[in-house]
């Protein structure tokens, strides 16, 4: 028996949301520690001016990793559907077919993006002062894109054939080995912003191989065979992991609309300021991710199993947790603020003032975030599409480029800073008057949707 049909075929569904999701969150808490300590290194290592051109340059990482998750997302989900239906042979094909769209698709993007880099540095916000910054940044990323992207894809094929521990290692081996890094290239090579993007690519290709050795367990299933580019099954992977594609994609316009925002509203300083909150964003994120990352291979495997009553446990499980994550983030954020923007070496007390107040109110979105991801998974799961890019596309683009737009004028720079929360407030609390009545109650939905 394979790992995935004796872990969800045989257990109950609490057991096995924890044993996906305690594995899971942890290793999204240590890449965003990884992340937030990229930014205390930069911060205390190259100065405030450096670390909003790497938070400026963030976008890049939307770009590479967005075409991961269209790809893994929704290749994962099919692969672990056809698990569910015990037709392996599809399963593997549906990897292999993943694996190669992946690295096509990875190489032309970044080949673009790395021929207009002026262009692109300037689109993401980036100013005369930080632009240096920003290019340095991103030219590593580039360079090295196909090496990030096959970590994300791998490592969420890995997840999904039951192995989320391997998962795990694999991001634990790189978080590590990125703070040792990024120590060692701005502290003792004083290679500034330039270090600390090979410090990520490095530690992210030591992630890589930590995933190969799934290869090698009995009762793997990922194995590599030949393709025949099959359009049914390049659309079906398409399809389904465009959602997570528009969810990437909507945190690179996150951080361009809050860059732009601060840039006029504020200048400088106000980009000083919001970096600090979006690395500590990321962290919280990813966590949110994490629930996401849990839910998707159980709902696909459920689907493809026809446990139609497994689904409906697994995403009440997942709702509980996610409100108590965001009633934790929250009281982090209310009552650590000053600590939490301290430990990023920002001198300027005006800076300080911003980031400490911004935090209080940018952090309300949490409550609803969880929600809004949990029901976009569920849709995106089961293959069913439009509802999860509806989700995804009003959370993060329409709502938040509006808030943008119309809070500031309203409440000034509090606007700014409330702009996440409001519309991720509005779509949750829609989501909980018309969708989930409909989950709950009707089970024929799952059993009439075809992809």
């Amino acid at each position: 028996m394979s790992i995935v049909n004796e872990r969800l075929g045989t257990q109950s569904v609490v057991k096995s949301f924890f044993q996906y999701f305690i594995p899971t969150i942890l290793g999204m808490m240590l890449m965003s520690v990884n992340i937030v300590i990229d930014g205390i290194f930069v911060g205390n290592g190259v100065g405030a001016l450096a670390l909003a051109g790497v938070n400026i340059a963030v976008p890049v990482f939307s770009i590479i990793i967005s075409v991961a998750l269209l790809i893994g997302i929704g290749g994962g989900a099919l692969y672990s559907m056809a698990m569910g239906e015990n037709n392996t042979d599809h399963a593997k094909k549906i990897f292999s077919t993943s694996m190669v769209l992946v690295t096509v698709i990875t190489i032309f993007t970044s080949l673009i993006s790395y021929l207009n880099i002026k262009t692109v540095a300037r689109l993401f916000g980036a100013t005369e002062e930080t632009l240096p910054y920003v290019i340095d940044y991103m030219t590593i990323l580039l360079l090295f894109s196909l090496v990030l992207a096959i970590e994300v894809s791998l490592s969420i094929f890995v997840r999904n054939d039951g192995d989320p521990q391997l998962a795990t290692l694999g991001l634990v081996i790189t978080a590590i080995l990125n703070i040792i890094l990024n120590y060692w290239m701005i502290f003792i090579l004083q290679l500034g912003v330039t270090g600390a993007a090979f410090a990520t690519v490095i530690a992210t290709a030591a992630g890589v191989l930590i995933y190969m050795l799934h290869f090698l367990k009995k009762g793997s299933g990922l194995k590599f065979v030949k393709i025949g580019w099959n359009k049914r099954d390049i659309l079906s992977i398409s399809k389904i992991g465009f959602p997570s594609f528009l969810s990437e994609a909507g945190m690179g316009v996150f951080v361009m609309g809050y860059n732009i925002a601060m840039a006029y509203h504020i200048g400088t300083s106000g980009l000083a300021a919001f970096s600090v909150i979006n690395y500590l964003h990321v962290f919280m994120f990813l966590a949110f991710i994490g629930i996401g990352s849990t839910i998707q291979p159980m709902i696909s495997y459920y689907y493809g199993a026809k446990k139609f009553t497994a689904i409906k446990t697994t995403v009440q499980i997942a709702e509980v947790t996610g409100l108590a994550l965001g009633l934790l983030f929250i009281g982090i954020g209310y009552f650590g603020a000053d600590y939490l923007v301290s430990i990023f070496g920002i001198t300027s007390s005006h800076i300080a003032s911003l980031a400490t107040n911004g935090l209080k109110l940018f952090f309300l979105g949490y409550i609803f975030m969880g929600i809004n991801f949990i029901y976009m998974t569920y849709y995106q799961s089961i293959g069913q599409i439009k509802p999860s890019i509806g989700i995804t596309v009003f959370r993060g683009f329409i709502l938040l480029a509006i808030m943008l737009l119309v809070l500031p004028i309203i409440f000034g720079i509090n606007g700014i800073w409330l702009a996440l929360p409001v519309a991720e407030g509005i779509v949750a609390i829609v989501l909980l008057a018309f969708a989930r009545k409909g989950i709950m109650d009707n089970d024929l939905a799952l059993r009439d949707f075809s992809t």
